[in-house]
């Protein structure tokens, strides 16, 4: 097995599960330690998606084909198998399955026996039909024996912990959740994973972004995604592809990106680029030149290892309204010797785009008129007619226009009150900034 790459240990989990904080507590027979709750029963289908830390774990490694000296990628390892499935619930779990070895290794068939090589970690997406999408998180590693040998830890120590990993409940933002685990020579240890309370930028990582390019160009691909253009990102690691589109997307909170969204493409489906339809995807740099080659229409094609754009629509800087523009950019450029957790840059990022949905959209929920029923029917021209400014006003013309503000608008309007979270919480504080505005101005007057 010399030289074979590992998907080490790929973690089907659902999207927010990156960013829960880890910690453990050693087992002490003094300090009785509370058992995590028993999650409560759902009664959902065996192959049904629930609440689950994470669907799948998987080994995925590199096996010679019989014939020739060509390597696939084939699963090796997966937990759990399931048994006793309807036959739609095996078509789909075929699907899945058959997909992911795929994505763990995209890069085409450049593969050949390897002496060394970095671990890397990226992340991929996997879209279902009913637009429901799957993330996965991969770990691809260089060893020369099976993952449990260079670990020391046998699968029979490990099968426990993961079970007990994917019966426990999800925690909900900011909540706990405790889990037991014996490891050899260490005892059981009680290891407790607490969600954020803001949930918006879990999984997300900035910094990849911010290293690669400038804020302008950054702002200029924010104002792409909002009017939902085709953007290509290409760099050689898998890590910074997967890292720099996620933070892309983020940047489009409290809205959600609906269209083609693949952070690593494997080779064969390079034809996605071709696509007439909105998509943001990424590409190794290895294949820059069949990228460029394809057919394409404006596309805004973006290097992350020069930092530059090697293609453009053209009028990027003059998609959002200048005045707001500066606001994001003034933001940015604010900086501080302290150095700053991962949280502290990302909230740093992401809070001059919210403030600029704030001030864009914000009052969304006043042009919601109801039936008696509580149906609600957003009122389109009021709304975009009710902003002081031109320039904001032609903005979100357009923008009430795109999938993206349409798909949150009609979740507004199945619910009586706006959804009490992070960009809730930041409308109001921006409402109340105002008023105390025009109370200190006709205080002067």
């Amino acid at each position: 097995m010399e030289g074979q790459v590992v998907g080490g240990m790929l973690r089907l989990f659902h999207s927010r599960l990156p960013r829960l904080r880890a910690g453990s507590l050693q087992d002490n027979p003094r300090d009785p330690v509370k058992e995590p709750e028993k999650p409560q029963e759902h009664c959902l289908p065996a192959f049904a998606g629930g609440q689950h830390f994470f669907e799948y774990l998987l080994v995925v490694s590199l096996k010679k084909k019989s014939s020739g000296p060509d390597y696939e990628p084939t699963i090796t390892y997966q937990f759990p198998k399931r048994e006793n499935l309807l036959r739609g619930q095996q078509e789909e779990e075929e699907r899945l399955l058959g997909a992911i070895p795929l994505f763990c290794f995209p890069d085409g068939n450049e593969w050949a026996s390897l002496t060394e090589y970095p671990r890397e970690t990226f992340s991929f997406v996997l879209t279902n039909v009913d637009g429901s999408r799957k993330i996965g998180y991969c770990r691809r590693l260089l060893i020369l024996d099976e993952v449990e040998k260079r670990d020391q830890i046998s699968v029979a120590v490990i099968y426990p912990f993961m079970q007990g990993l994917r019966e426990a409940a999800f925690p909900a933002p900011g909540k706990t959740v405790t889990l037991k685990s014996f490891i050899p020579d260490s005892g059981t240890e009680f290891i407790s994973l607490t969600r954020p309370l803001d949930s918006h930028l879990e999984h997300v990582d900035f910094s990849s972004l911010l290293k690669c390019l400038s804020v302008e160009q950054i702002l200029q691909i924010f104002a792409s995604a909002v009017l939902e253009r085709r953007i290509i990102f290409l760099a050689e690691g898998l890590s910074t592809l997967s890292q720099c589109i996620h933070a892309a997307a983020a940047l489009l909170y409290p809205f959600s990106w609906a269209h083609t969204y693949i952070p690593v493409v494997p080779e064969r489906l390079l034809d996605t680029v071709c696509c007439p339809t909105p998509f943001m995807v990424g590409v190794q740099m290895r294949f820059q030149q069949q990228v460029m080659e394809s057919p394409m229409e404006e596309v805004l094609l973006v290097n992350l290892c020069e930092g530059t754009f090697l293609m453009s629509v053209g009028d990027e800087k003059e998609i959002l309204p200048p005045k707001l523009q500066d606001d994001i950019l003034d933001s940015l450029g604010q900086t501080t010797n302290k150095p700053w957790t991962s949280e502290q840059l990302n909230e740093h990022v992401s809070g001059p785009f919210v403030q600029f949905f704030v001030k864009t959209v914000g009052h969304y929920a006043s042009y919601i008129k109801r039936e008696a029923n509580g149906q609600g029917h957003f009122q389109e021209r009021a709304f975009y007619k009710a902003l002081n400014s031109k320039a904001n006003r032609r903005f979100v013309k357009k923008f009430v226009k795109t999938q993206l503000f349409s798909l949150f608008i009609q979740e507004a309007e199945k619910s009586w009150t706006p959804p009490a979270g992070y960009f809730q919480r930041k409308i109001l504080e921006y409402e109340e900034q105002k008023k105390h505005k025009k109370s200190r101005e006709k205080t002067v007057k």
